[in-house]
C-alpha cells in the first residue's frame, strides 16, 4: 500500500510517500480502507519530535512509527474473527494518537478503540476531521464544567480545536466571545460566537467583559495575561503546557488560593468519544471546519502549511479521490 513516511526527525521534507507492507489484521482488528485522513499540531510535534521531551515516547534517535496520522475516515475492508462490532462495508471514522498509521491507504485498529460508524449525512473528507479538534474541546467543556447561560472566552477560534470549542458551548447554551482576525471573524459568528475580539485591532487582554472561562486553544497566552479577563472563581484553560510547564503545575496551586483557578483539560481517547462527537454532528452541533484539502502524494505541503500557524479548521488529506 501507499503511505506517508518518515525515518527521521525534521521539517515536513523528512516524509516521503511510499510503498509499504499493508497492515496485519489480528484476532480483534477492524481493517480500514482509509479515504481520508488530516494533517494536524499533533502529527507536526510528533515528526519534529518537538518539544524534545516527546522523544521519550516516539525514540531517542529516530521514530518509532513511520507512518503518522491521527485522524481518519474510511470503509472497513476487513475484519478479524473475534470482531462482533463492525463488518465489512462500513464506514468508520476515528482517532488513532499513539499507533498513528491513518497515513496510509489501509489503517488497522482494535475493535474496541477510538472507533464508530461515521454519520450518515456527511462524506469521508467531512467526517476525517471530526476528532481531533472536538476531542480536546469536549475535555474542555467537561473540566471547565461549563453551564448554560456562562460566559467563556475562546481565543484561538478558528483552529481546529477553537472552531470546535465555539460550536459544542453554543450546542450547550453557552455565550461566546471568539478571538480572531478581521478576515475570519464571520467564520466564527456563523459557528456560533455571539460576540467577536479582532486582535489585529486590539489586545484581547484588554477587553472590559468578564468570563467564567477562558479557553486558549492555541496555546499562546498565559494564566497570568488572561487572569484579569476572570470573573471570581473564574477558570482559565489552554491547550498547551505553556512556558515553563505552567498550566499543568498552576493548577496544583491555584486552587490552595480563593479566586481564580487553572486547570489543564487531558482529553480522553476512546470509543464513547468518537461516538458522542458522531451524534453531535449528526444533530447540527458540531460540524468541523475544514480549511485546504491535498492529495496523500502533497503531504510535505500541508505539512508545511500547517506550520504557519495559519490554517483555519483543519487541513484534510485525501486518500481516495471522492466519486
Amino acid at each position: 500500500m501507499k503511505a506517508a513516511v518518515h525515518s527521521r526527525y525534521g521539517p515536513p521534507e523528512v516524509v516521503t510517500v511510499a510503498e509499504v507492507e499493508k497492515p496485519a489484521v489480528g484476532e480483534d482488528d477492524v481493517l480500514v480502507r482509509v479515504h481520508a485522513t488530516t494533517v494536524n499540531r499533533t502529527d507536526c510535534a510528533y515528526r519534529a519530535a518537538k518539544p524534545f521531551f516527546m522523544r521519550a515516547l516516539t525514540g531517542l534517535t529516530r521514530p518509532r512509527q513511520a507512518v503518522l496520522g491521527t485522524e481518519y475516515a474510511g470503509v472497513v475492508e476487513a475484519v478479524g474473527g473475534g470482531v462482533t462490532s463492525f463488518g465489512v462495508g462500513d464506514r468508520v471514522f476515528g482517532y488513532n494518537e499513539g499507533a498513528f498509521g491513518a497515513h496510509a491507504e489501509y489503517l488497522a485498529v482494535p475493535q474496541g478503540g477510538a472507533i464508530a460508524a461515521m454519520p450518515d449525512a456527511v462524506t469521508f473528507e467531512e467526517a476525517a476531521p471530526g476528532t481531533e479538534g472536538a476531542h480536546y474541546a469536549l475535555a474542555f467543556l467537561r473540566v471547565a464544567r461549563v453551564r448554560a447561560g456562562q460566559d467563556v472566552l475562546v481565543h484561538g477560534a478558528t483552529g481546529a480545536i477553537g472552531s470546535a470549542a465555539v460550536q459544542l458551548l453554543k450546542h450547550h447554551g453557552v455565550t461566546v466571545t471568539a478571538v480572531c482576525d478581521t478576515a475570519r471573524a464571520e467564520l466564527v459568528k456563523g459557528l456560533g460566537a455571539d460576540r467577536v475580539v479582532d486582535y489585529t485591532a486590539q489586545d484581547f487582554t484588554e477587553d472590559g467583559q468578564r468570563y467564567d472561562a477562558v479557553f486558549d486553544a492555541v496555546g499562546k497566552s498565559t494564566f497570568g495575561r488572561c487572569r484579569r479577563l476572570l470573573k471570581p472563581g473564574g477558570l482559565y484553560l489552554s491547550s498547551e503546557l505553556g512556558p515553563g510547564w505552567q498550566n499543568v503545575l498552576l493548577p496544583l496551586v491555584t486552587p490552595l488560593f480563593r479566586g481564580r483557578k487553572v486547570k489543564f483539560p487531558f482529553p480522553r481517547q476512546n470509543q464513547e468519544i468518537v461516538r458522542h462527537i458522531g451524534e453531535l454532528i449528526e444533530a447540527g452541533g458540531f460540524r468541523p471546519v475544514i480549511d485546504r484539502r491535498y492529495p496523500l502524494e502533497r503531504i510535505a505541503d500541508a505539512y508545511r502549511y500547517v506550520e504557519t500557524g495559519q490554517k483555519t479548521g483543519s487541513v484534510v488529506i485525501t486518500v481516495v479521490p471522492p466519486n
